[in-house]
């Protein structure tokens, strides 16, 4: 039996209402009336009087059975004797009641009967909380019906707590915010995540503080080689399947649990732990320095029973395939000096092999062994944030022995464990590690109750924190919304089926699939093909293998160029063509010579470079940033000059040109990738661009048909000079521009595209299946 802790409470005169709105579900059941049963027994005989209501939309015959056979069964706290809790027990049932709370009018019955009792018994009401264990959508209606019928006095507190979870996106959950807003103040509510309520996670902060000295020289990219953060779960998600296929696994576990995990980890350490304020200032700060992610960071799977279980659930017919993943793992980076490098790989998942949770901290290895390997110095260092379960059971920090040895709370309420299990603990054995646990196990729903009580805001999701994250998270989720997730049998069969790994910034899963979620098709039976289009060399293939094909020729063709010149000079169009290429680019990092290549831009945007509408900054996210190239190896396209955009007099394409013809031998590229938009534009060369009076001229403005309107693009003449043009064409709304193409001989006016004939380069078509086959 777990046992809450003992709060020291200040003695404080005045009746507590609590309300468990779904009072008899299985939330209540299991977890909420024990945390206020055992909240009841710390308090009782302090200052503090209390009635407790469970509330349900079943009429009152009918759900106050539920409710006290639900009372019947909770345990003793294990301070109490068993007079004791016998007696303090018969109190608390004697002070519960059952309240139906379905409409408006139910909610004014329910505070004339508070203000009556208070009235009756000459008490002073010290404030009133409502636990909303209720699904999301009745939230705001909840709420309103709080606030019309169900405030205290002003002098009392009201504290309403909010099961997650708050909205399904970025987008619902600001609509879900500013209706509960309307409604509530930020400081009444308690976005309740249970995971902050975990001893070792609330554990987190104090422990930075209290080895601040030991951990800063380390706690840097300089040291930590990797950090995990993990939740496995054995169980499946059968009898939950209406919630979780609305959700899946990133929804349900990572955008809260493992995210508040992450945060508490990384960021910036408070000068004040008890300073709620700050505490969520600093984790804001922390959640808007994340890089960005999307689908390349990120691998999802769905165990293989699943989709049976949907079906069977949501009544779908037999041919119903779901794509809610039931696992993932993503990789997280974060965009500060501090932690820049550092892979961040959360994952969880359920039927897995284990039921086991824990954030782990791998600092690099700086000593090589040349004798004894099994010496302590040559072992792995970690730290290890266990918060239970698996082949530990208990909670506990654990930290390398050969890292160093932590301090103790003063507190007392951890101990130093010495006695070891005969286990290994993530690679080392348990006599390897400086071990903390609790010294009284407690369960996070009791901790958290007792939190809102002394209304205790740093265990809690502010709004502003729910919002950062949904903006994080939100982009990942769209992006794998068409995503099939790979299928795995499930438990100890899953063997390394799930296993993924990093390449550059992006994973990907370590190992071929062995059961197939589509079907094979035609695709299987294409390899890479050569071949001829509009009487120029062309590639064709999946767009995976394309990419990876397009990635590979320039490697070679920079290799040659550095070979003879010292230099490769590489011109990037804008738009979404080369988007999949740059991310491969960024795999490359030690193979890719960037240290002799020159990044030039085809087109841009007139907007400044660091808005996304900029096609230097789309080159900069996807991969400039991830590579070791010179400063001044990158050479953007000066279209924001004089805090003007793309004004003549400024002459913005002269300076580009002049800065052309300074770095690029004879103004010929060694390679220019471009792409076709759908009416046959490239670069930002137009049906309409005029060039007959600037034949000489290799940069000039143009109009664009849609905005941005103005921009800035290099000359057919440029783009005819180069030794290499690419031509990247993928996507199926491509297929009739390249059937279109395909019968047209020569130029053509009204197909812009037509006109990149390289005098004395080679011309090369990169065409994908979906593009050519339609």
């Amino acid at each position: 039996i777990l046992q809450c802790y003992n709060h020291e409470a200040t003695k404080s005169l005045g009746h507590v209402t609590v309300v468990v709105v779904g009072g008899t579900g299985d939330l209540a059941r299991k977890y909420l009336w024990q945390g206020f049963f055992q909240l009841y027994a710390d308090q009782v005989g302090k200052g503090h009087t209390f009635s407790f209501y469970g509330g349900g939309l079943s009429p009152t015959e009918k759900g106050t059975p539920l409710l006290f056979g639900i009372l019947k069964e909770l345990a003793c706290p294990p301070e109490l004797s068993v007079e004791r809790c016998d007696l303090v027990k018969d109190q608390f049932l004697h002070l519960s009641k059952y309240h139906q709370l379905k409409t408006t009018e139910d909610y004014e019955k329910l505070s004339q009967q508070i203000k009556q009792q208070l009235g009756q018994e000459g008490m002073v009401e010290a404030g009133r909380l409502f636990y909303l264990s209720v699904p999301a959508f009745a939230y705001a209606d909840i709420a309103e019906k709080i606030n019309n019928t169900c405030r205290p006095p002003s002098d009392a507190w009201l504290r309403v707590v909010l099961e997650k979870p708050f909205g399904h996106d970025l987008y619902s959950a600001q609509a879900l915010d500013k209706k509960l807003s309307g409604q509530l103040k930020e400081e009444e509510m308690y976005r309740i995540d249970h995971y902050l309520g975990k001893q070792v996670v609330s554990k987190i902060l104090p422990f930075r503080k209290e080895n601040k000295k030991l951990l800063d020289p380390i706690w840097n990219k300089h040291h930590i080689e990797r950090i995990e953060i993990v939740l496995k779960e054995t169980l499946d998600a059968k009898g939950r399947i209406q919630f979780y296929d609305q959700y899946g696994v990133i929804r349900d576990v990572l955008q809260n649990h493992l995210t508040e995990v992450m945060t508490l980890m990384l960021m910036n350490l408070p000068a004040n732990l008890s300073n709620s304020k700050e505490i969520l200032q600093n984790k804001l700060n922390f959640l808007a320095s994340l890089q960005h992610v999307d689908n390349s960071n990120a691998v999802v799977g769905q165990y293989q029973a699943y989709n049976e279980e949907v079906q069977e659930e949501l009544n779908k017919t037999k041919d119903y395939f779901s794509l809610t993943p039931t696992f993932a793992g993503v990789v997280v980076h974060v965009d500060n000096a501090q932690y820049e490098g550092i892979p961040i790989f959360m994952t969880s998942g359920k039927a897995l092999d284990e039921r086991v949770s824990y954030a782990r901290v791998l600092f690099k290895s700086d000593v090589f062994c040349v004798q004894d390997p099994n010496n302590v110095q040559c072992k792995s260092k970690q730290i290890i944030f266990y918060l239970g379960h698996g082949t530990l059971q208990y909670p506990a920090i654990l930290l390398s022995k050969n890292l160093f040895k932590p301090k103790l709370a003063s507190s007392g309420d951890w101990k130093e464990v010495t006695e070891y299990k005969d286990v290994n603990m993530l690679g080392l054995p348990l006599s390897d590690y400086y071990i903390q646990s609790p010294v009284t196990p407690r369960e996070a729903y009791c901790e958290l109750i007792s939190h809102v009580f002394f209304g205790r805001k740093d265990s809690f999701i502010s709004a502003e924190g729910l919002l950062a994250s949904w903006e994080f998270w939100t982009p990942l989720l769209e992006g794998l919304s068409r995503v099939f997730p790979r299928v795995y049998p499930g438990g100890v069969a899953n063997g390394n089926l799930l296993n993924f790994q990093l390449q550059g910034h992006q994973v990907a899963f370590s190992h071929e699939a062995v059961v197939n979620v589509i079907k094979p098709g035609a695709e299987d039976n294409f390899q890479v093909m050569q071949g001829k289009y509009r009487s120029s060399e062309m590639v064709s293939a999946w767009a995976q293998e394309l990419v990876e094909r397009l990635a590979s020729d320039l490697l070679l063709a920079a290799e040659e160029a550095i070979h003879e010149e010292g230099q490769f000079h590489l011109a990037l169009s804008g738009g979404s063509s080369p988007v999949a290429l740059l991310r491969a680019l960024a795999l490359n990092l030690y193979t890719f010579p960037w240290r002799n290549t020159h990044i030039w831009q085809v087109d841009e945007r007139c907007v400044p470079h660091t808005e996304s509408g900029s096609n230097f900054r789309s080159i900069h996210d996807l991969l400039l940033q991830h590579i070791r190239i010179p400063y001044f190896n990158i050479h953007p396209m000066p279209v924001h000059l004089t805090q003007r955009l793309c004004v003549e007099e400024d002459s913005g394409p002269t300076l580009y040109e002049k800065e052309i013809k300074k770095h690029v031998n004879g103004s010929s590229f060694h390679y220019i990738l471009i792409g076709v938009g759908q009416d046959g534009h490239t670069a930002s060369l137009f049906q309409d661009t005029k060039l007959e009076n600037d034949e000489e001229r290799l940069v000039i403005l143009t109009e664009s048909p849609i905005k941005p309107h103005q921009r800035m693009s290099l000359t057919f003449t440029a783009i005819n000079r180069a030794r290499r043009v690419g031509v990247l064409i993928m996507g199926k709304s491509k297929h009739e521009l390249v059937s279109q193409l395909s019968r047209i001989k020569g130029e053509s006016s009204k197909y812009p595209i037509t006109k990149v004939q390289p005098k004395s380069g080679t011309l090369i078509w990169y065409i994908d299946y979906d593009a050519l086959l339609g």
